[in-house]
């Protein structure tokens, strides 16, 4: 991990593209500005976490929505066969 000390409106580089800035420092509180483009997603860790839970949850079906797909299904579709 690479540490750099700033005061409040000096900037850090990222790349060519993205920039941080810190705006003010107050008590043990810092706030920071983030430039970067659009393409690139910037969310606070703890954010990004419950997005992560939230993506993996909706990519994992229930035992109850497969029950309800495999009713679908013809008799022995998607079995093994030799």
């Amino acid at each position: 991990m690479l540490v750099l000390t700033r005061r409040a409106n000096e900037s850090i580089m990222i790349g060519d593209d993205i920039v941080i800035t810190v705006l003010d420092v107050r008590g043990d509180q810092i706030r920071i500005g983030i430039k970067a483009p659009r393409s690139v997603a910037v969310h606070r860790e703890e954010v990004y976490a419950e997005l992560q839970e939230a993506n993996q949850a909706a990519a994992s079906p229930s035992k109850a929505a497969m029950a309800n797909l495999s009713k679908l299904l013809p008799p022995g579709a998607g079995a093994d066969r030799d």
